[in-house]
């Protein structure tokens, strides 16, 4: 899994559509975890989280693995799963698109 810093305001990875986005010196919010805002190392284990669960089904190491990464953000393995799995994708990457102008 690779975890992508994109011009150190975003982390994107290749196994999950969740991303982290920093709001302001080393304070960054995860789209999985709404609400929090977390420092520059929670997140990247928040993104490795998201990750990890992406591909079912979850080993006994991987559970493992899950419980004591959860721990660094306050949270039980099922408790991150749960929430990976729930919420929206609500920070998502942005279009490669260019908007329309509007000529007003």
């Amino acid at each position: 899994m690779a975890i992508e810093v994109v011009s150190a305001s975003m982390m994107t990875s290749d196994l999950t559509p969740h991303i982290a986005r920093c709001v302001g010196g080393d304070r960054w919010v995860v789209s999985w975890l709404p609400g929090r805002t977390l420092s520059g190392q929670q997140a990247v284990t928040a993104m490795t989280i998201a990750g990890t669960v992406t591909m079912p089904p979850i080993t006994d190491s991987e559970w493992i693995t899950l419980d004591g990464l959860a721990l660094e953000l306050g949270l039980t393995a099922r408790e991150a799963v749960g929430m990976v799995a729930s919420e929206p994708h609500a920070l998502r990457r942005p279009s490669t698109k260019p908007r329309p102008r509007s000529l007003e």
